[in-house]
């Protein structure tokens, strides 16, 4: 070996030794981020019924029924449905007894917010004692000083943005943007309690459970949900619910019915405090 030959090495070596002291040395290493690839929903293993029988899984996971008398491929009928969903979560209240359930809420499914109560008016203040105008002059009610002079620029060919509302609206805008949202919502209820419309096969629909969206908790989505092993969405539970309780096929991200359905969930617990983790 030569001394060029000799060089390379040593200094080869004395780099890797380096790197090592300072792996050794170094912060301890990050665990690894949790996969965001899209995986299948793992599905509810029921038992097979000895007789054919039809066997419903609940949400959870764990709690089945077998529903005697009616085989497996079979549709119950409504009320047989409302009873079997009885039945399961009856099961799981039995082996949970100190689990809290919230109660279907008292109040129709309202979208919007209600308008916080007028402002009484004040009397005008003595001459004299008036502020000078800071040049914005908004006025309650979304209309704007500047109201007609929006339409004027865009005559003269200003490039002006239409379609959003960070600028004036009206009375009338805010009535059609609530009937709209309302509109959404109660699409949502439709779809939420008609086990046809969200493609199930067996007659279970998602408020027999969940009478008018209880105990769905949308806003402490994102979390880890045990029966599924990982992180899930709102919209991966309701999934799993369609796909296991209900026996339907899980709905794509876009699929109307599962929007309207988010929006309706979201909308029994609005005003609820955000607390996305929470169990």
């Amino acid at each position: 070996m030569n001394f060029r030959m000799k060089l390379w090495v040593g200094t080869g070596a004395l780099l890797s030794f380096a790197g090592g002291v300072a792996l050794a040395t170094g912060p301890a290493e990050r665990p690894k981020a949790a996969s965001l690839k899209t995986e299948p929903l793992p599905r509810h293993q029921v038992p097979v019924s000895k007789d054919g029988n039809l066997v419903v899984g609940m949400c959870d996971g764990q709690t089945s029924l077998e529903v005697k008398g009616v085989k497996e491929g079979e549709s119950l009928t409504r009320e047989q449905a409302q009873r079997v969903s009885d039945e399961l979560m009856a099961a799981w209240h039995q082996k949970n007894p100190d689990a809290t359930w919230d109660p279907p809420p008292a109040t129709r499914v309202v979208a919007q917010a209600q308008k916080p109560p007028q402002k009484q008016p004040q009397p005008n203040p003595p001459m004299g004692t008036n502020q000078p105008s800071t040049g914005i002059g908004v006025r309650e009610g979304g209309v704007t000083a500047e109201s007609g002079g929006r339409e004027v620029r865009k005559e003269a060919g200003a490039n002006i943005q239409d379609g959003h509302s960070y600028g004036a609206f009206t009375p009338r805008d805010e009535a059609v943007w609530a009937a709209s949202t309302q509109q959404f919502v109660e699409e949502g209820h439709r779809v939420f309690h008609d086990a046809a419309a969200v493609g199930g096969t067996i007659a279970v629909s998602c408020d027999m459970c969940h009478p008018d969206a209880s105990n769905t908790h949308p806003e402490t989505y994102p979390k880890y949900q045990v029966q599924l092993g990982r992180v899930a969405l709102l919209r991966d539970m309701i999934n799993w619910c369609i796909e296991n309780p209900v026996r339907g096929k899980p709905l794509a991200d876009g699929d109307p019915r599962m929007r309207a359905m988010e929006a309706y969930i979201y909308a029994q617990r609005k005003g609820v405090k955000l607390e996305y983790g929470k169990k």
